[in-house]
């Protein structure tokens, strides 16, 4: 199943006193190399958010513009670079991650398998979203139909604008399959009681 990664890393962090999520550590790896490593296998993966600094050769970075105007102008940004650099390669399903969820890869495989075990939607439908045991749906762990998603952005940039505007607005203009996922595997990293309870910490400490 061929796909493009877009990761979001570029949330204020204000409940975490301005301490980046994607630098923050689970199981001695930042939430960023988990995110990434939670997305291999994507022909082409790009990070929305500030300087990450050091990244695998070939991610790609860019930033929402302007800077904190929240995901769904992340998403924009991230899908214009993926097309910059893929043009008409572009995979037909993005994964969209944001990186505060250290056991990510629990949904994107949980994901994986149900697209897997369902042929059509793996190329027609407008995507999968996780959604915990408990019914809580999370919009950015998902794998979205790339046509579907850039039509949908610009659907909200010619009636609202993007700035400020919730993920789930810009995804209930898709038909999307939620998909149960393991529990936990979309728990993420809000303040530092979150952070407690999942064990993820600063780097360094």
């Amino acid at each position: 199943m061929e796909f493009d990664a877009l990761i979001l890393a570029g949330g204020r962090s204000s409940r975490l006193g301005g301490v980046p999520k994607s630098q923050l550590v689970y199981d001695g790896a930042t939430l960023l190399a988990l995110s990434l490593a939670a997305s291999a296998g994507a022909a082409a993966t790009v990070v929305v958010g500030p300087d990450p600094g050091a990244l695998p050769p070939g991610v790609l970075t860019c930033r929402e513009e302007p800077a904190f105007a929240g995901p769904a102008a992340a998403i924009a940004a991230g899908l214009a670079s993926l097309d910059r650099s893929r043009g008409p390669l572009r995979a037909a399903l993005t994964l969209i991650l944001a990186c505060d969820m250290p056991k990510a890869d629990q949904a994107v495989a949980a994901l994986q398998a149900a697209l897997a075990h369902d042929s059509r939607n793996a190329t027609e439908s407008e995507g999968v979203m996780a959604v915990s045991p408990d019914g809580r749906k999370q919009p950015l762990a998902g794998f979205y139909g790339t046509a579907a998603l850039e039509r949908a952005v610009d659907e909200m940039e010619k009636s609202g604008g993007l700035t400020g505007a919730s993920v789930f607005a810009l995804l209930a203009r898709l038909d999307v399959r939620a998909v149960t996922v393991p529990a936990g595997a979309t728990d993420d990293v809000d303040t530092w009681d979150d952070a407690t309870a999942l064990g993820v910490s600063r780097q360094g400490s």
